[in-house]
């Protein structure tokens, strides 16, 4: 009855306003009389006018930019996708796409097509669109770089880092005084065009340089670090020098340009002292997905967009406000993760390429007509190379590195990809560098960032019995399995990041897998799937955002504490983890648990120190069920007591005699895998006496340094413990804790309680 009352409803509105509609166009027809409108005959050919229709289109600007962004992206995805299968970078391919793009090759062999698709006139468009995308993905740069690392590795990084650029930058500077005569443009000082063609040379790209060191598994090298610490720096000084250049060359001297220079100084001021601690602030209050809504996000944009202006206004040019807004933004990596990915997609994917093939459109390797300019290209290539390669290497081996890292250092140093572009066309733009110079220039570029792979690979090759490479932790024979048992989402999302900072760089030689298991008589037979889905879905959303490969595995049963154990010890797992409820604690120790009010006399019972009665061990049937599972499970476990647990960064490991020499080995995995901060108390003084001990501790330093620390003080502040994440200790020295009735475990953070 309904449907045929909502049909009946549906034709009368419908049919009653089309007619209303079709009366007031046809009424309307006579009120044209006297306006000398042109009406077309009807012998006129509509399919002529159709396909006039669409030309005027296709020739509209916003069809062309459109047209101009969706072939943009093709191409560079596909050349991007080509040169990873051979070894390369994908910006080289999105570099070379752009060259191809434009009159370099399509413009030459596809004149009439190239016209079309990239008309002089809507080159504006496409160029406030690639710079658009360029104050974006600076803005990503500078969140990248971690100021942090920076600081623990200023003195080599610094000296590195500084030589790799004073001494390209004084070869290119001593090549433009040579070059100057003949190929600087009509009107540009030499002190313009030497200092563009020095800071041409001296730059190095931070991007491209973090990925092939990440794509080669170098990130947790001694060699890796240093490398990203010094590109980091010469990101940071190349740019503070691009500035004080850009305003030498709009002013037209160096003392013209020293109020820019002050101004500059002032808005970098102004920037770190005042708007810093403000989004820091802002950032504290907002460091979650779900806090990070619209209005905030307005906020950082609205931030990035005035450095940007303010820059430009100054005239040292918006990309280094951009570059420094991202700088300035609240350290707090989960908080610069979230923003990154809101940022990146579209900075990378949709706007980037259209620089790429903005440069190529400037590029014209056809002016290259001559072996001259060829034998110039080449001594460009040759410049850059023995000033950045050798400059860094020398300084590397100055600072005491072995020849092969010091060499490795001087490769990846002698990477310049799209920063080197970004340089280019500033100085294009500007007017400094003619299009003959700017094309060599784009050609150095590629070369030298198409060089760093092989040139890696060759430094490999010679120092082959030299081996520094990270070797795998598990072996390739059989995967790393764990598997958690989680009682809610919430306590399985903490265990799955305990999980997953194990084996976070080990994605295709670990298993993880979340388990929950129902009591069958709390849960009705037609509730069953829906229950699955509140318990097990929160934890798969989780394992999304931390990017972690997850089985999940969900059962009903009578009896909870015989399925985890028949599952973990016939699933042959390497690890356990299991959590204990909240619900249980009560009191100050260790963020209420027991409240000093008793003490463990053996694994099996726990005993009221004043009423001597059975504790809660004995009457709680989650106690009853965690001590089960110790006693019967066939491989280490853990047990994770829950303060709050956010971060697995910073981590606090007791270690009280020499049966805890295996908490080492998830020290090792914790850095290699999550890069986490290891602080290891030698409580027992067992660290220093036992060599298994300090072998893998020093291997550990060799691998990641700085990030294991020894602490022999047992005498622990407040302030030490309340700024670490977890606490890592093992079965046997818990209890001696809990025995000993130890003071400071009153402030300690959230809890792992790892069996062997």
């Amino acid at each position: 009855m309904n449907n045929i009352k909502n049909s009946l409803f549906y034709v009368t509105v419908i049919g009653g306003f089309t007619a209303l509609i079709y009366w007031v166009i046809s009424k309307g027809a006579s009120l044209e009389v006297g306006r000398n409108i042109v009406k077309k005959s009807v012998e006129s050919n509509h399919w002529k006018d159709f396909l006039h229709s669409m030309v005027e289109n296709l020739q509209h600007p916003l069809a062309i930019l459109l047209a101009q962004i969706v072939t943009i992206i093709l191409v560079a995805r596909l050349f991007g996708w080509f040169f990873r299968k051979i070894g390369q970078p994908s910006v080289i391919g999105e570099m070379i796409a752009g060259i191809v793009l434009g009159p370099s090759l399509v413009g030459m062999y596809f004149p009439e097509f190239s016209a079309a698709l990239f008309p002089k006139e809507s080159l504006g468009n496409l160029q406030f669109l690639s710079q658009i995308g360029l104050i974006l993905f600076m803005f990503v740069i500078g969140m990248e770089l971690d100021l942090k690392v920076l600081k623990n590795k200023a003195h080599d990084a610094v000296v590195i880092s500084h030589a790799s650029i004073v001494i390209p930058f004084a070869l290119g500077l001593s090549l433009a005084f040579f070059i100057y005569e003949t190929y600087a443009p009509l009107g540009v000082e030499f002190s313009s065009f030497g200092l563009f063609m020095g800071i041409a040379m001296s730059i190095t790209a931070f991007p491209v340089l973090a990925r092939i060191v990440q794509e080669r598994g170098m990130q947790k090298t001694k060699l890796g670090t240093i490398a990203i610490t010094c590109a980091a720096a010469d990101d940071i000084t190349a740019w503070c020098i691009l500035a004080v250049v850009i305003a030498i060359v709009k002013a037209g001297s160096l003392s013209s340009s020293l109020y820019v220079i002050g101004m500059a100084i002032l808005y970098v001021i102004i920037m770190l002292k005042i708007v810093r601690p403000f989004l820091k602030r802002v950032g504290d209050l907002n460091a979650t997905r779900e806090s990070l809504n619209k209005p905030v996000v307005a906020i950082f944009f609205i931030t990035l967009l005035i450095s940007a202006y303010a820059s430009e206004l100054i005239g040292i040019h918006a990309l280094f406000g951009a570059f420094l807004a991202g700088a300035i933004m609240p350290e707090n990596n989960k908080f610069r993760n979230i923003f990154i990915e809101k940022v990146e997609d579209v900075a990378i994917i949709v706007l980037l390429p259209l620089f790429f093939v903005f440069t190529g459109l400037r590029t014209q390797i056809g002016l290259l007509n001559d072996p001259e300019l060829w034998k110039l290209t080449g001594l460009i290539i040759l410049v850059a190379v023995v000033g950045k390669f050798f400059g860094s290497a020398l300084a590397a081996k100055f600072m005491g590195q072995n020849w092969k890292d010091s060499l490795a250092i001087g490769a990846l140093m002698n990477t310049r990809g799209l920063m080197e572009l970004v340089v280019l066309n500033i100085g294009y733009d500007l007017g400094v560098l003619s299009t003959e110079i700017f094309t060599m220039m784009v050609i150095m570029a590629l070369v030298t960032t198409f060089m760093t792979g092989p040139a890696l690979d060759f430094i490999g090759f010679i120092f082959k019995d030299k081996i520094t490479a990270v070797p795998e932790e598990i072996g390739t024979k059989s995967k790393y399995k764990i598997l958690l048992s989680f009682a809610t989402p919430e306590k399985g999302k903490k265990l799955l990041k305990i999980a997953n900072s194990l084996v976070k760089k080990q994605t295709d030689n670990s298993v993880v897998t979340a388990m929950h298991i129902s009591l069958s008589t709390e849960i009705h037979s037609f509730d069953v799937k829906e229950h699955e889905r509140k318990m097990i879905g929160p934890v798969v959303e989780e394992s999304q955002l931390l990017d972690q490969n997850l089985e999940s595995l969900f059962k009903v049963s009578s009896d909870i504490d015989s399925d985890i154990i028949d599952t973990a010890n016939h699933g042959e797992y390497d690890l356990l983890l299991v959590g204990l409820g909240q619900s249980i604690f009560d009191g100050t120790l260790l963020g209420k648990i027991l409240g000093f009010t008793t003490r463990i006399v053996n694994p099996d019972r726990l005993i009221d120190k004043f009423t001597g009665k059975e504790g809660l061990f004995e009457n709680n049937p989650f106690d009853e069920r965690t001590r089960h599972i110790i006693t019967k499970a066939k491989m280490p476990v853990g047990i994770f007591i829950d303060k709050d647990l956010e971060e697995v960064n910073q981590i606090f490991m007791p270690v009280f005699s020499k049966e805890d020499a295996f908490l080492i080995d998830y020290a090792k995995k914790l850095i290699n895998n999550n890069g986490s901060q290891i602080t290891v108390l030698d409580a027992g003084g067992e660290v220093k006496n036992t060599r298994e001990i300090q072998e893998t501790i020093r291997s550990i330093e060799q691998i990641a340094p700085n990030h294991i620390m020894i602490m022999n003080d047992r005498t622990l502040k407040k302030e030490f413990l309340e700024s670490q994440n977890l606490m890592i200790i093992s079965l046997d020295s818990w209890k001696k804790l809990i025995e000993s009735q130890s003071i400071w475990l009153n402030n300690s953070p959230s809890v792992l309680i790892l069996k062997p």
